[in-house]
């Protein structure tokens, strides 16, 4: 049983913006009306766009469109607008209100406007575009210092060609700038206060708003949280941990279970096969034929799958297909496109993870490799290729969490989550303290929403009624069987 306790909900000021030394959104520039008309793809939702500066720090400047979509509560019923912040980085929050609103309860859409956007540089909101051809450029994997060196001055010539091709506005794509967005967006939608519902990269985005404006939440809940306070090693390092439980746990499933196409196999031995043939360039992918598949594409497909059970089926026919073909060599077909959008420059200005040299990557490489000796390349490790030689210092550097809201945080976990693992959550919740309550989820995947009935209803209570659950609060694993 989720046990639960009422918090202290006051309307007081609980800190001075100028303790973080920053700079509330200015009124005049964000109490705008959004110009909301019905969406072309479904005229059951709404879609509109905000003017906003591209650089906060002149708001009298360049200005873009920021799309937006809502799907109104019931009249009746409704208490506001319960803003969702989107993952990736670059997923778009548009789209997830027009096609998969049905993420929240029935009874939380019926309570308030559920309402998102795609952040800025992503989707409708002016995206960074880039040479397709310099992006297809960047190696998965760096294996001497030359490919450093060459890796560091193509990143240059990308960084250039993004800026040329985007304009200002790609060296303002940073979750700052993002979260002064959010808040013109809280203040054209009439909210006094923020209700808002972050999932996977979109955490950072609500954590970096409950820093700048404590004053104006509501209620904010981070759902598979990002912990933003980690340097390249532990950065590194935590990922590869989480990386290599949700493959222990995959591997548990498929011995357990009948529904696991290699069940009743040495699965370990299965994937070592398919790793080695990646590794000799002999693996080809069944879903695209033709199509040649690195040691890194490899990890990368297979991780991906693990973010929800019910995916775990077709992920083990998938693997067992490839086992059981031959050794082929196929050509990765290429696309005459010359641009490409790039939704991933957020990534670089968020975050510093320098590496000085080949050797010291490589390092990185082999200690990865002993954490996580399966996957051997958790994914986190293309972040250092991406983000190789990006200015120093980034917009919105790493920090411990400076959270001061007088209504606490929800961070709602899971424990065996591929992705934002359960060692960041904890970390969080550790680093909010007294503003911030953890709610575990002893299952699998990543989020837990729209996994368990158990933390779905913790959440709506805290989104609804602000009802805070007891710390230490968990929720029982579903088995992916049932």
């Amino acid at each position: 049983m989720l046990r639960v306790r009422k918090s202290a909900v006051g309307w007081a000021v609980a800190l001075a913006l100028t303790a973080a030394g920053l700079t509330p959104t200015s009124p005049a520039t964000a109490r705008q009306a959004i110009d909301w008309r019905p969406c072309a793809t479904d005229a059951t939702a709404d879609c509109g766009t905000l003017s906003l500066p591209v650089d906060w720090d002149h708001p009298r400047g360049e200005r873009f469109d920021l799309a937006l979509a809502r799907r109104l509560a019931d009249p009746a019923l409704r208490q506001g607008s319960l803003v969702f912040g989107p993952g990736g980085p670059g997923d778009s929050g548009v789209d997830r209100v027009v096609n998969g609103s049905s993420r929240f309860s029935a009874e939380l859409r019926r309570r308030f406007d559920i309402v998102s956007f795609d952040p800025r540089g992503t989707g409708g909101s002016h995206p960074v575009v880039c040479s397709r051809d310099l992006l297809a450029r960047q190696p998965q994997l760096l294996t001497d210092q030359a490919q450093f060196d060459a890796t560091l001055a193509g990143n240059a010539l990308l960084r250039a060609d993004c800026r040329a091709r985007t304009g200002p506005l790609y060296d303002h794509v940073d979750t700052t700038s993002a979260a002064r967005d959010l808040d013109a967006v809280r203040a054209a939608l009439g909210e006094r206060r923020l209700t808002f519902h972050g999932s996977s990269y979109g955490t950072l985005l609500g954590e970096r708003y409950a820093e700048l404006f404590p004053d104006r939440v509501r209620a904010v809940v981070l759902e598979a949280a990002m912990d933003h306070s980690l340097g390249t090693r532990a950065f590194l390092d935590t990922q590869a941990v989480t990386s290599q439980n949700a493959f222990d746990e995959f591997v548990a499933w498929c011995d357990r279970s009948t529904a696991c196409a290699l069940h009743g196999r040495d699965f370990r031995a299965v994937w070592a096969g398919l790793r080695a043939r990646a590794e000799r360039g002999e693996l080809t992918d069944p879903k695209r034929p033709g199509v040649v598949l690195t040691p890194f594409e490899l990890t990368r497909l297979t991780h991906k799958d693990f973010y929800d059970t019910w995916r775990w089926p077709g992920l083990s026919e998938w693997l067992g297909t490839m086992d059981a073909a031959t050794a082929a060599r196929g050509v990765v077909p290429l696309t005459g496109d010359a641009v490409a959008p790039y939704p991933f420059a957020v990534f670089c200005q968020d975050w510093s993870l320098p590496v000085r040299d080949y050797r010291e990557y490589a390092g990185h490489l082999r200690r990865m490799a002993r954490l996580a000796p399966d996957l051997r390349y958790p994914t986190a490790v293309f972040a250092l290729v991406t983000c190789l030689g990006a200015p120093t210092p980034v917009a919105n550097p790493q920090h411990r969490l400076r959270v001061r809201t007088d209504v606490p945080l929800l961070v709602a976990a899971t424990v065996h989550d591929p992705a934002s693992g359960y060692n960041w959550a904890t970390t969080v919740a550790r680093q909010l303290g007294g503003h911030g309550v953890l709610l575990t989820y002893r299952g699998w995947g990543h989020g837990s929403y729209s996994t368990s009935p158990c933390v779905a209803r913790a959440v709506d209570a805290y989104l609804i009624g602000q009802v805070v659950p007891a710390r230490g609060a968990e929720c029982p694993a579903v088995d992916p069987d049932v």
